[in-house]
């Protein structure tokens, strides 16, 4: 059978992505894998109706659709996300509908599941019989029994065409609304008090709601703000993938764009810092996409220490957790805090004045407390995982991360807890005997306490 391979890589068939694809291709020679590097090619793509025709002919003459991509920052690379906005814009979702479809994710496991979630969404968009996701390690080919793996996934999903067995649909279709915000005048009393606020938009229609909420936000504000329109800096393409920045935090593009100038000179001394943009498919669009990932050029090293984050979004946010997560996650990775989020779903223009009059406040308030809630799950487990990758597997070739964790003590290993390592000990040896095994089971409960009630006593 045919299967297209719709290849997310900057690199094209160097990558390590298409190396999975290609063992694949390799044990399973009475198919035909044909390869489309989308992400590659976007920019002629996007100039060439033709190639694009072309890319889709090839799609719907196909037996199924093969979606391999690498994880880049929470998603699928801006120039993925590119592509799947063009399918929808030019209306060939028909060339995916109701043919099987399978997701490979290659990455260190950091949100693979919210890119995995992404596609998955994008497939039940599209009307696609989804079988199964392959959230790959990047050195899972390495390993005998991850292969094995991986062969019997891509031997579920060839089955599948063959056989045609039913396929769940994760995703309800997303529900649209033709709101018009029409917002009202601003009071403008909100004092920036020496914060520095900066609201970083992607707008195309000036009519559009986010163009009006974010107008209607830089009124509440009695000082003046700085906005950029994400569409109006100079970027010449997405990040490449070739982690050429980390030896020292070089992007490639060096000066052929104005990307790194315009993060190091706008972004980087910034108290609080708004992205407002509307959503296309599932996500923000892939401008702002786009922004995000070539600011990897930073690495893996937390950009917005103590800064507040906040979001204006035009869309149906509600019905996409997903993108929550990952809004929630960004913010907490960058050592931030999510101050807010405002969205024109209520369909009341004066609830969304009040809301982005709210957030506008709160923004400064917080920034001036330097008010950071606790990080959560998504937080935490993200910095191990940066933290236990770049102590060994990702040291080189990031080597201005490593520099950067070890200044700042960010290698905070459990086994360097001394005093936690040291009571675990006692404690051990003391149950050892049964009757002070027994006397601790009694007491455990109001001893664990004992510590945070004298904090709670004394302060």
């Amino acid at each position: 059978m045919d299967i297209a391979v719709i290849n997310g890589s900057p690199k094209g068939e160097i990558s390590v992505t298409m190396q999975y694809v290609k063992f694949i291709q390799k044990k399973f020679p009475q198919h035909e894998l044909k390869f489309f590097n989308v992400s590659h090619d976007i920019l002629k793509i996007e100039k060439s109706p033709r190639q694009f025709g072309h890319i889709i002919d090839q799609v719907r003459k196909a037996d199924g659709v093969m979606w391999a991509v690498p994880l880049y920052v929470f998603l699928v690379p801006s120039q993925y996300k590119r592509f799947i906005e063009m399918i929808f814009e030019q209306g060939v979702q028909d060339a995916f509908k109701d043919k099987y479809a399978c997701v490979i994710t290659t990455s260190v496991h950091f949100f693979d599941h919210t890119a995995n979630s992404y596609m998955r969404g994008i497939c039940d968009d599209l009307g696609m019989k989804f079988t199964e996701f392959f959230a790959a390690d990047m050195d899972d080919l390495f390993i005998e029994e991850r292969r094995e793996a991986l062969l019997k996934w891509a031997d579920v999903f060839f089955s599948s065409i063959e056989f045609g067995p039913p396929c769940y649909r994760a995703n309800l279709p997303i529900v649209q609304s033709k709101f018009a915000y029409k917002p009202g005048k601003a009071a403008g009393n909100v004092e920036t008090r020496g914060q520095k606020v900066l609201v970083l938009a992607d707008i195309e229609n000036e009519k559009s709601n986010i163009a009006r909420m974010v107008s209607r936000f830089t009124a509440a504000f009695k000082d003046e703000i700085e906005v950029y329109n994400v569409r109006e800096i100079d970027i010449k393409g997405g990040c490449l993938g070739c982690i050429q920045c980390g030896f020292d935090n070089k992007c490639a593009y060096g000066d052929k764009d104005d990307f790194m100038n315009f993060f190091n000179e706008h972004m980087r001394d910034k108290d609080v810092i708004i992205f407002a943009g509307a959503i296309k498919d599932r996500f923000f669009s892939s401008r702002l996409k786009m922004f995000w990932d070539r600011s990897f050029f930073n690495g893996h090293i937390p950009l917005f220490i103590d800064r507040q984050i906040g979001f204006l979004v035009s869309g149906p946010l509600a019905q996409l957790h997903n993108m929550q997560e990952i809004m929630q996650a960004h913010a907490e990775m960058m050592e931030a805090n999510l101050t807010g989020v405002v969205t024109d779903e209520s369909a009341d223009s004066g609830q969304i004045d009040e809301m982005l009059d709210a957030l506008a406040e709160k923004c400064v308030d917080y920034a001036q407390h330097k008010y950071l809630r606790p990080r959560t799950f998504l937080g935490v487990g993200g910095h191990k995982i940066f933290r236990d990758e770049l102590w060994a597997r990702l040291r080189f070739p990031f080597t201005a991360d490593f520099r950067f964790y070890e200044k700042h003590k960010m290698f905070d290993f459990p086994q360097d807890d001394v005093r936690y390592k040291e009571f675990s000990q006692q404690m051990i040896q003391m149950i050892q005997d049964p009757k002070m095994k027994e006397a601790v089971r009694k007491m455990i409960k109001t001893e664990m306490i004992r510590s945070y009630a004298k904090v709670v006593e004394s302060k």
